[in-house]
């Protein structure tokens, strides 16, 4: 039997070393394999890293691991590292239109999700009120890196697609403070906050949050442009750097370090600096690492001769936050907006849970809220079963709803230094099956000045396009553009693909 309690008391020698080092590295091989199985399973990888902590834990090979502190902290410097990769790879032209909405989303369907999953646990299971508003809080997190990693392949409209990235960056804040306001105040003699003083309390942490995360992003990539030498390691280990710092400047403050992180590393992927692809890239592989190691950490926490025992009440719960609380809140956020119905419904089923509601199921037991030690089995249960219903079902809902796009353009990963010097950009069109596209003639498109369709990929073959070349369903087009219509060239691609090559005529 392996006990991580005993090396960490005792200090590790070098055998202890020898030991981590094997299984450490033998999990992270076995994670890296695993994300080919999940593409092709359409469930999302924390599952499998999930499974790999259970296999390892007292029910597979007998490692020891029971202290939540440790996973909390570790939880809180992997989600930094997480929310730093999505504010890296994350287009503000993309999430743009939709930041209204997702700060909604993220604050007022917060608290309607966590009102209607709180009564539910209040009348269903008979809890404080308190307890069940800490309920109803752990479990009101989504998590969009669940959601695109089986939507990777289903072209989403903009409007959703940004909509889902912008709340996943947004939400994670006002929920760790009302999991955190809500688990002090079920100890017993804790402070006990009017429901006045937590709204204005929470609208200060996220606004200092947002304050300090566009500040250090602004003055840090203003900086950082200028000392930073030509290596783009370097500079890649200065852009996560900053990010790191907004969190433990926002922490520092006591703000929210977690919004600060993000807003940050929003900051600094849109701001033009250099290097973009090379500190992308390195954030996604920190990224990768944090969620690998975390989703095992909590694996290992798990027990596995108890989480049967919460499995009637996690279904409970997650059907009334499911089919109840989800659409409620995605109803009050962004109606306002005349999103429609078909819009609202993706929504309210896209509201996958992650590793945020698990690490924070942690948080009452090491503030020391009384009988909550089942909270943590009840939501690593629910995070399971709820991601092996929705996740598959999604992109097949996206297509019930008639939500997916006939024609998808993503950006095209190359070093951008150079791109940015000429002012360039590279884009990777798929024409879909019933897109319009096909048959029209690279001439036919009518590209703006500036933009010029490069490469064609066909069954797998890559040709250069004459003018009077052909496009057939299923290609996938290189068009390169200068930044300047960059915007101009996709809506002109969208347009003939739904309208055909008459499209734009008088």
């Amino acid at each position: 039997m392996i006990s991580l309690a005993s090396i960490t008391s005792s200090g590790m020698d070098l055998d202890d070393l020898t030991r981590v080092l094997l299984i450490g590295s033998i999990v992270l091989l076995v994670a890296v394999a695993a994300v080919r199985l999940s593409v092709r399973s359409g469930l999302p990888s924390l599952l499998i890293y999930l499974a790999i902590g259970l296999a390892l834990g007292n029910a597979g090979l007998g490692i020891q691991f029971d202290n939540a502190s440790v996973t909390r902290v570790l939880g809180y410097a992997a989600l930094v590292l997480i929310l730093a990769e999505g504010g890296l790879t994350t287009s503000w032209g993309n999430i743009k239109d939709s930041v209204a909405p997702a700060a909604l989303l993220s604050t007022v369907g917060v608290v309607v999700s966590v009102l209607v999953v709180a009564v539910a646990v209040h009348t269903l299971l008979p809890l404080s009120w308190t307890i069940s508003l800490l309920v109803g809080a752990i479990v009101s997190s989504t998590d969009a890196a669940a959601v695109f990693s089986v939507l990777r392949n289903v072209p989403l409209p903009k409007r959703l697609s940004g909509m889902l990235e912008a709340e996943s960056g947004f939400n994670d804040a006002p929920v760790v403070i009302l999991v955190v306001a809500f688990s002090a105040q079920g100890v017993p003699g804790g402070d006990s906050l009017s429901w006045w003083q937590l709204i204005l309390f929470a609208a200060l942490e996220l606004a200092g949050g947002a304050a300090v995360g566009i500040g250090v992003g602004v003055l840090g990539g203003q900086l950082l442009r200028r000392v930073a030498g030509g290596s783009s390691a370097l500079f890649s280990i200065g852009v996560i750097s900053l990010t790191v710092l907004a969190y433990a400047v926002g922490a520092s403050l006591h703000v929210s370090g977690f919004l600060a992180t993000y807003l940050c590393a929003l900051v600094l992927a849109n701001m033009g600096l250099p290097n973009r692809t090379s500190f992308q890239s390195f954030g996604s592989a920190l990224g990768w690492l944090a969620q690998i190691g975390l989703f095992v950490l909590l694996g290992l926490l798990a027990d596995p001769t108890v989480l049967a025992t919460q499995l009637v009440p996690a279904v409970i719960i997650g059907l009334v936050l499911l089919l109840v609380a989800r659409p409620l809140s995605v109803f009050a956020s962004v109606s306002w907006f005349r999103m429609s119905w078909r819009d609202q419904a993706f929504l309210s089923w896209a509201g996958l849970r992650g590793a945020v509601p698990v690490v924070l199921a942690t948080v009452p037991l090491t503030e020391g809220t009384p009988d909550t030690e089942w909270i943590f089995d009840l939501v690593f249960v629910l995070v399971v079963v709820f991601t092996i219903v929705q996740a598959p079902t999604l992109p097949w809902v996206a297509r019930r709803l008639g939500l997916t796009e006939q024609v998808h353009s993503v950006d095209v990963d190359l070093e951008s230094t150079t791109l940015i010097e000429i002012g360039a950009d590279v884009l990777q069109v798929s024409v879909g099956d019933d897109s319009r596209l096909h048959g029209v003639a690279v001439f036919e498109l009518r590209l703006p000045k500036g933009a010029n369709v490069t490469l064609i990929v066909r069954r797998g073959e890559g040709f250069v396009p004459e003018p009077h070349t052909t496009i057939r369903h299923g290609d996938r087009l290189l068009v390169v553009t200068t930044s300047a219509v960059r915007s101009a060239t996709e809506r002109r691609i969208r347009d003939v693909s739904r309208d055909g090559r008459l499209a734009g005529w008088p």
